[in-house]
């Protein structure tokens, strides 16, 4: 589920002042200006004369340009045309007859985003770059490859499906199904989550494209033929059909001029109206049944979802009621219908689709329960129906609606850009409604219509209106029953094999000879290396000479405990602030460090002092954006086998709010209550059915971190906290939890560890504007005061350990993800930045062709970790297993005895210091500088690391594969199915059940 309409601010026709954006290129025409004055952003919208195409620009001070086209595509079929196109425009365009542009501009460029996105009725194409030179490099290439794609059938038979022999010139051999996308869905409907929400999605939308698997499903990729591909190209990729927009501080013109020339200008208007139509609507609700892959060991892994088609999400009026109602609803704990899940016995927690989906042109709303039994639909759908009914009758505490609408402003105040920048987050978030030819404008100022909610709260019958007019009146609602089926694997798997003998059967010899002679000239394409001069770059004479971070504040807090320490650092947070609590972490036994994540995930959700956890959620939702905390082990610089733990308290809220956060803070860590054992069981199930649904979709940094367990002490403890043996203990403390003693026993021990907290010593970050430094300062002196002196404290100490683990995990997938790892050096070792680049060299020169383009994984890659000391291989939902492993090590004679040019160093060189250049939110960056320091990374540090990236040579990389790969020094880390680690029969490998 996501949400498009959490970003924006208040919106009035702007004065232009600046001449640049005055002026407009004669082939736009310039529709309107709208400045949104809390993002200091002017949205200017432009329509090109000739084709129509729509032009949204987010004009901004912010130095990292954003640029996003995105074309509606509206499959009506699950062949995944729309998903393979996205694949193959990147293969090769007219201007750019290289048959990988894509991941060759990755190395030729100081990008700080470059990716592509197929969503279920759009396709969209956005880069970002600080470097103005990269920025209109990158700009030539994606223009080109969407308007002007090659697609190559070579390009199609990798990136989408292709028959091949397993042995490619043996036609006595077996024939199979090969292609990127392939097996990529293959890994995405591995998930449950995923099945849920498709299977869901092809109910409630009967006769629209949202009935289909816009990313393809596997038994129906290989229907799609070459020639299908090209005509959706054809009716689909054209500026008439196209929503360009961008950001940043690169004026509208200057884009246009680009535009224009290098693409729009050879176009005409195409009489063409591609949309989705409204979905013909139920006349009374419909329950359905379904399966999934999944084993049924228990009677409990049934998936109950209701759900509603509701208004249209370009409807702002029905947009923003949806996003209430549902915040109301299901918000936290103590929202009434999430409330209703959470405590109910039917199943272990609420399911993953809980939510709105406001992407599609219609809405839903979903609610439901998974680990049910097999006979729960009738009790689950009466539990919603009912819970609904008795909200609709006595109504909600407006304390609840008032903090839900809270959650509304304080989310679309936030500037951030953590993972996405933060201009591409805003075009994202008002993407889908300009692609449905709605007003993005206005999803992006949400001022006017959180004003018109909080007047309409005023009415407590507001919300039971909006229950019934949405919910209980609507009967286009679907219930959905996925129960897990043992043998539906087997079954798809020999569904698949009869396909391909039957087509291997009626082959004749023509055929047979195209097989061959296609997978001779794919592989023959695979090797060969296209001129590089063909594409734009940006050199090492462009990278920044240096890196700079803010600087904090640093002071004691006066009357605080054991004078603690104070970190402010003065950022333009837009009236956010942002506060830590950073604790030592003390010395635990054994049986206390167990729990330690099943404490810090159950600390902020429990009762404070004499408020109830439903109070203290509602609490929460009121003063702040909620409450998080998470403990933290990161090695020494110069040594892994030491480690710095910390637990980490946090909190952000408007400034107004910020004495009261405060207070919720400080009170949540003195006074919080271990005597709620049923709301603990409810979170330890909650979070072991998260844990479970993720492991496909994370299965290769799992994989990693398996590799990589025993190569230091907190890499272990990731493994064990985050990593597969933390899944399998959280499943195992699920089963035990059914005695009230079990509960009880947890309990006392997340008793002794708060204890050990309040005896740690703390310290604060602060970050928000300069001017509110004193009036925020105040604030934490008069909460954190008075507190006991510290006795004497013994901070957790761990045993060293540097081993080799060779496991393989077996669980429910269709693909694999493998991973090596090798000791190697801590982050101040000289040689940590040549095997930086070498995990950047390999990639590029290696791993990607090997195992993404002739083995059809998703992904392949390797890092240096600094914080384990280790080099780690790993691939993603990757069709092979033994013959990845390989791969690996040959990668590793391919840099000791192949000849390599200069240039392919120079792209390995520009990729680290892109990734260590990437900017991050202003709230973002300031954690990251405070960290920093608090680790010992100071910024000279980095400086030094910086400079001997750019010195890395061709023989330094060969010398330090040489001296830290050796191939028997290697762990192995697998997660697949039982029957690929069966066949792959790994020598010396343990096989691990999850």
């Amino acid at each position: 589920m996501s949400s498009t309409a959490s970003s924006g601010k208040t919106t009035r026709e702007a004065t232009q002042t600046e001449p640049k954006r005055q002026r407009v290129h004669p082939a736009f025409h310039r529709l309107r200006s709208h400045q949104i004055s809390s993002l200091n952003i002017v949205v200017e919208e432009y329509e090109h004369v000739k084709t129509g195409a729509r032009h949204f620009h987010l004009a901004s001070d912010n130095t990292e340009n954003v640029f996003l086209v995105a074309l509606r595509t509206v499959p009506m079929d699950s062949t995944g045309v729309a998903h393979i196109l996205e694949h193959t425009a990147l293969c090769g365009s007219e201007r750019f007859p290289v048959r990988d542009p894509f991941f060759m501009m990755i190395r030729r460029s100081l990008n700080t985003f470059m990716n592509a996105f197929t969503s279920s009725d759009w396709t969209a194409y956005p880069f970002a770059s600080k470097n103005r030179k990269d920025f209109n490099n990158l700009l030539g290439v994606y223009l080109d490859a969407v308007f002007f794609a090659r697609l190559h059938e070579l390009d199609f038979a990798q990136e989408g499906h292709r028959l091949e022999f397993t042995e490619p010139e043996n036609p006595d051999s077996e024939l199979q199904f090969k292609g990127v996308v392939f097996n990529e869905m293959k890994g995405a409907m591995s998930s449950t989550t995923s099945v849920l929400w498709q299977t869901f999605s092809t109910y409630l939308f009967p006769t629209t494209t949202y009935h289909y698997n816009s990313g393809g499903d596997p038994q129906r990729i290989p229907d799609l033929s070459h020639e299908d591909l090209k005509n959706f190209y054809n009716s689909h990729y054209h500026p008439s059909n196209a929503v360009f927009m961008t950001f940043g501080d690169i004026p509208a013109i200057e884009h246009h001029k680009q535009i224009e020339k290098l693409a729009l200008g050879r176009f005409d208007k195409l009489d063409v109206h591609i949309a989705v139509e409204d979905e013909k609507r139920y006349l009374s609700p419909i329950r359905v049944e379904d399966y999934y892959p999944g084993e049924n060991d228990t009677d409990d892994r049934t998936h109950v979802v209701t759900g509603w088609l509701l208004g249209k999400s370009t409807s702002l009026h029905d947009l923003f009621q949806a996003h209430l109602l549902t915040a109301v609803l299901l918000d936290n704990s103590a929202s009434p219908l999430l409330q209703a899940l959470e405590t109910s016995d039917l199943g272990h927690a609420p399911s993953p689709l809980c939510g709105l989906e406001d992407n599609n042109r219609e809405m839903s709303f979903l609610c439901g329960l998974e680990g049910c039994a097999e006979n729960a639909t009738l009790a689950v759908e009466k539990l919603v129906t009912e819970t609904l009914e008795t909200i609709e009758k006595e109504g909600v505490p407006q304390e609840q609606v008032e903090a839900a609408l809270h959650q509304l402003e304080l989310q679309q105040r936030e500037i951030t850009g953590d993972s996405y920048p933060y201009g591409l987050q805003l075009i994202l978030a008002g993407l889908s409604t300009a692609v449905h030819r709605g007003d993005p404008i206005k999803v992006l100022d949400i001022d006017p219509v959180v004003a018109e909610l909080r007047e309409a709260i005023k009415d407590l019958t507001f919300i039971p209106n909006l229950i019934r007019k949405l919910l209980l009146n609507n009967t286009h609602r679907l219930t959905l029953t996925l129960r897990p089926d043992p043998g539906l694997d087997d079954r798809q798997a020999d569904a698949e094999s009869t396909r391909l003998q039957f087509i291997k059967a009626g082959l004749d010899n023509s055929e047979i000879k195209h097989i061959i002679t296609q997978s001779k000239a794919l592989a023959a394409r695979q090797l060969q290396e296209d001129d590089p001069g063909v594409l734009p770059k940006v050199g090492l004479e462009d990278i920044p000479p240096t890196i700079t971070e803010p600087e904090g504040v640093g002071d004691i807090l006066s009357d605080a405990a054991a004078n603690a320490k104070l970190s402010f650092y003065g950022q333009g947070t837009n009236g956010i602030s942002y506060q830590q609590v950073i604790i030592d972490l003390p010395e635990l036994e054994p049986e206390l460090l167990a729990v330690l994540p099943h404490f810090t995930n159950s600390l902020t959700e429990l009762g404070v002092g004499d408020k109830s956890y439903t109070q203290v959620q509602t609490w929460q939702s009121r003063v702040s954006g909620g409450v998080n905390c998470y403990a933290s082990m990161r090695s020494h610089v110069d040594d892994v086998q030491k480690a710095t733990g910390i637990v980490v308290l946090s909190s952000k809220s408007l400034v107004r709010n910020h004495n009261d956060m405060t207070d919720l803070l400080a009170r949540t860590l003195r006074d919080c209550r271990f005597d709620e054992s049923n709301r603990v069981k409810d979170l330890i199930e909650q979070a072991a059915a998260k844990r479970e649904s993720s492991i496909t979709g994370a299965g290769h940094t799992l994989a990693v971190a398996l590799a990589s367990s025993r190569m230091s002490p907190a890499a272990q403890l990731n493994h064990q906290f985050s990593g597969l043996v933390g899944i399998q203990d959280l499943k195992q403390l699920r089963k035990g939890l059914g005695e009230t003693v079990t509960v009880e026993r947890l309990l006392e021990l997340f008793r002794r560890i708060h204890q050990a907290l309040l005896n740690a010593p703390r310290q604060f970050l602060l970050i928000a504007e300069d001017e509110h430094e004193e009036t925020l300062r105040r604030h934490l002196e008069r909460y954190w005061q008075n507190e006991a002196k510290l006795n004497r404290f013994t901070g957790i100490t761990v045993q060293p350990v540097r081993e080799t683990v060779r496991q393989a995990w077996a669980t429910t997938t269709a693909v694999n993800f493998c991973a090596k790892a090798f000791p190697t050096v801590p982050f101040s070792h000289p040689d940590n930045a040549a095997l930086t680049v070498l995990a950047g060299f390999m990639r590029n020169g290696f791993l990607h062709r090997a195992i993404r383009e002739q083995g059809g994984a998703y992904g392949a890659g390797a890092d240096q970790d600094a914080n384990s000391a280790s080099f780690r291989f790993f691939s993603y939902r990757d069709p092979r297993l033994t013959d990845t492993l390989s791969d690996f090590d040959r990668a590793i004679d391919w840099v000791v005895t192949g000849t390599h040019q200069s240039r392919h160093l120079e792209e390995a060189v520009l990729g680290v210091i892109a990734s260590m250049d990437k900017p991050s939110s202003p709230a973002g960056e300031a954690k990251q500088a405070f960290y920093n320091r608090l680790f010992n990374r100071t910024l000279e540090q980095r400086m030094e690391f910086r400079q001997r990236v750019l010195d890395v040579s061709l023989e330094d990389l060969r010398r330090v594969s040489e001296a830290w790969l050796p191939p028997d020094s290697a762990s192995i880390g697998v997660v697949g199915s039982q029957e690929s680690l069966d066949k792959a029969g790994l020598e010396g490998v343990e096989v691990i059940r999850l």
